[in-house]
Parts: structure tokens; sequence; C-alpha cells
């Protein structure tokens, strides 16, 4: 046979149909293992999960966690912050802080179901325990508001110190704590009819707060200054200003109450404040500009950016050691530029950072034995705040 019809046999025989149509199957089963690789193995079918980010231009990115791709983008208003995914309800919450007002996503069907003004210059929302009540304040009124989540009606106005820019609610649904900024104060309000019980003086300009799970003490963080403070809620008294190892840009606490984690970019690393002698210690260097964090629910390990590395590492919290690969080298994953916000999907099977600079989302893959960068999915400009919910 000659060389010709040989090849022209070939060619038929590679252009056949069997051909093509076992090629096309597995091309369909190598898609559908990837997309079974990156389900979550919690979500069944007809559920969905999505991210909510907002960005500098008044809009929030829809990402969906499951195609792990940008589905929407919805505008909203001017100065995004306080994103919030509602604990019980398919909903989305957070505060136009230029509008003055509190709006609501409704998850199903990305609409806005309503804007709730609550006087000028609101920074963040809190929820009660049931989910029945939000708190915010507002900064240029000197106000803590209530909220009802099912009506979306104010319930209750109460005066605070000047420029409340925080409302937290304690873990035993009974009080709510106001940051105010202006006066270097935290606010102790009853959480039903808002009076006020207590105002105690703390660090200067106070941006966070973590309060211990049976609801005595509270740790209050300003950036201003290297220190904490630490507030017993029950009688209304300040317990200690604790020095730190530099100024600080967040705080952790530890689910059973055992410790608080400050992390501060002036000093490169983590300090560990002992919730129960007030006593600050155990520091870790982790980088060049460490900046926010996030702890796993089992308190086994700390995620936390760097801002100025552009990448995320990973602690052995109980260690206090950097988690290391299989080369035995610090894991350190890049991601995008200025990382800041992060946080879960309900499985910690995704670790999610919004990268402020670059316009992006990191999702990264968080289980422990294969911990890696998955995609970077675009949302828009300056990005700076995250919600998760599953519905």
């Amino acid at each position: 046979m000659s060389t010709r019809s040989t090849s022209t046999n070939l060619r038929s025989r590679s252009l056949s149909p069997s051909v093509l149509l076992l090629t096309a199957t597995l091309l369909i089963g190598a898609i559908v293992l990837i997309a079974r690789e990156h389900r979550p193995s919690f979500l069944r079918p007809g559920l969905r999960l999505n991210a909510y980010v907002a960005t500098s231009d008044g809009n929030l990115s829809v990402v969906d966690l499951v195609r792990l791709r940008a589905t929407n983008r919805i505008a909203i208003g001017p100065t995004l912050t306080g994103v919030r995914e509602h604990p019980s309800r398919a909903e989305v919450w957070g505060v136009s802080t230029q509008g003055g007002y509190v709006w609501v996503l409704d998850a199903p069907s990305n609409q806005i179901s309503s804007r709730i003004p609550v006087g000028p210059l609101p920074f963040a929302l809190d929820f009660s325990a049931d989910g029945a009540r939000v708190y915010t304040t507002s900064s240029g009124s000197d106000t803590l508001v209530a909220i009802d989540a099912q009506t979306h009606a104010i319930v209750g106005h109460a005066y605070t110190g000047r420029e409340p820019i925080l409302a937290r609610v304690t873990p035993d649904g009974k009080t709510v704590v106001v940051l105010n900024r202006h006066d270097a104060s935290l606010g102790i309000h009853d959480a039903v009819t808002l009076a006020s019980r207590a105002t105690v003086s703390v660090v200067a300009q106070p941006e966070k707060v973590v309060i211990l799970p049976d609801s005595s003490v509270a740790f209050v963080l300003g950036h201003s200054e290297p220190r904490a403070s630490v507030v017993d809620l029950r009688r209304g008294v300040l317990l200690a200003n604790l020095q730190l190892a530099g100024k600080s840009s967040d705080i952790l606490l530890k689910p059973d109450g055992g410790e608080v984690y400050v992390i501060s970019p002036e000093s490169h690393g983590l300090q560990a404040i002992n919730t129960w002698t007030h006593e600050v210690g155990g520091y870790m260097m982790l980088g060049d500009s460490p900046t926010r964090g996030i702890l796993s629910s089992d308190a086994s390990l700390l995620y936390v950016t760097d801002a100025t590395a552009g990448r995320v590492a990973a602690v052995d919290i109980i260690n206090r050691r950097m988690v290391r690969n299989v080369n035995g080298r610090d894991l350190l994953i890049s991601v995008g530029q200025a990382p800041d916000a992060v946080r879960f999907d309900p499985n910690e099977s995704l670790l999610l950072v919004v990268n402020h600079d670059s316009g992006d989302l990191a999702v990264i893959r968080a289980r422990s034995d294969n911990q890696s960068l998955l995609t970077m999915i675009p949302v828009g400009e300056h990005p700076q705040d995250i919600a998760v919910k599953m519905f």
C-alpha cells in the first residue's frame, strides 16, 4: 500500500464518528469531575451559595461559589459598608454611609427589597441572635437604632456618645455595646429598650470589639495607639488598658473565649491575650504587613492577609507556628493586590479574600491537606467588604 493511501486512511479514521463521540464523552466526564471537585460537599442540588462583594462605586457584585464566576452586579448606593448575611432569612443587609440608610437585598431575586433611613453616616450593623432585630448607629446624629428584620420598620432609637461607629450584640442577646469614636468610650445599652446602662472610657478612637461567650467582658481595639481596653460589661467598669507591640488592625476571639488575638501591621505580627488574666504574650512574627484574619471554627487554623506582600498565611494557632507545605516551607498563598477582608464558606472548605487594589476576589481551597488558590474573580473597583449566603 502506498504512503499516500495510508495517510488518507488514517485521516478518515481520526475523523470517524466513534472517535469524536469518545472524545466528547471524555471531555464531558472531565468537566463533571472538576465540577464535583469544586462543588461544596454540603451543598445539595437546588441550593445556592453566593458571595456578595461591596465595591467603592456603590455596587454589589454577586459571585456564584459553585461555578466560581461573577453572575450579577447590583447598583445600591454610595459608600457601602457593613455587608452581612442575615442568619436565617435569604437576605443580605448592609449600610450606605453617605446615603444614610440600611439596605436589604432579597438573595433569590437579586433585588433590593428595602432602603431604611437611619440617619447620617451609619457604618455597620449587627443582628440579634435570633435574627429578629438589626442594630446600627448613626454617627452623624449620635444615635443607636433598632430595626425589625421582618417588617423593616424602625422599632427604637437611643442617644449615644459622640460619633458612634459600631454596635454589637452580646452573645446572650441582652445587651448592645456601642463604640463612640469621638468620645473614646464604650456605651452599654439594653437590647430591648436601648436604654443606656453605663458608659466606659476606652482607647482613643475605638474601632473594633470582641465579646466573651458568656457576655461578661469586652476587648476594645483602636487603630491610633498600641493599646487595647478590657471592659467589664456587667459592672460597667474598665478593667485594664493593655500595652501592645504596635498599632493594630484586627482583633479575633478564640471560639472558646480563652484567648484574644491582635494583628499588628506595625509590629509585623500577632499577639495573644489571655482573657482570664488579661496578660499579653505569645507574640508571633507573621510577615510584612499582616492586616486581617479569620479563625477556623475549631480554632486550629488562623488565616492572615498581608496587604503589602499580597498573600495569605496559614497559622497553626495552637502550636504558634506557620503551617508548612510538603517541602517543609511556610505555606504562603499568593493572591491579589492589597488583600483585606476574608470570609469562609459555611463548611470552611473555601477561603474568600477581597483584594482591594486589584479589584478581585481570591478563592482558596482551605482544606489543611490541600491548601491552594483556585481562582481569581474580578468583582469591581476597590472591593472592601464581603458577605456569604447559602439559600
